[in-house]
């Protein structure tokens, strides 16, 4: 069992960066590939970006390739988006997601395909 804690969410300009963090509890955080998600109002869910347990896979949305980094620090069980060049068609709720990794390149890109998500921070870029 995994719980996850999604922080860093806010209010920022066009132009702006912000770092979420998934904070995952257990102590087999590093048995999992994680990714978030995003959902914006009227919109069905989207992949963002997802990392394999060792961070030997990672993929990005098209959307966000080059501006979004995913990054993962097992010690702290912890997961992080890095966002910069922020968008207003980035603004979304933003959701991290868990799944056992029987494999190191695992990171899939479809959520239903994840057992395990947060309860979602608020993203909101004005122009």
């Amino acid at each position: 069992q995994v719980q996850l804690v999604e922080s860093g969410g806010g209010l920022v300009q066009a132009g702006d960066f912000l770092r979420l963090s998934c904070a995952a509890s257990g102590r087999t955080f590093s048995s999992y590939a994680m990714g978030w998600f995003r959902q914006a109002p009227g919109k069905e869910r989207e992949f963002v970006a997802a990392i394999s347990w060792n961070g030997g896979s990672i993929y990005y949305a098209d959307s966000v390739k080059g501006r979004f980094t995913i990054a993962r620090v097992n010690a702290k069980n912890t997961v992080y988006l890095q966002m910069s060049s922020l968008k207003p068609e980035d603004t979304a709720v933003y959701y991290c997601a868990a799944d056992y990794a029987a494999s190191s390149w695992y990171a899939p890109k479809k959520g239903d395909e994840y057992h395990y998500w947060g309860q979602g921070t608020q993203v909101t870029v004005s122009s």
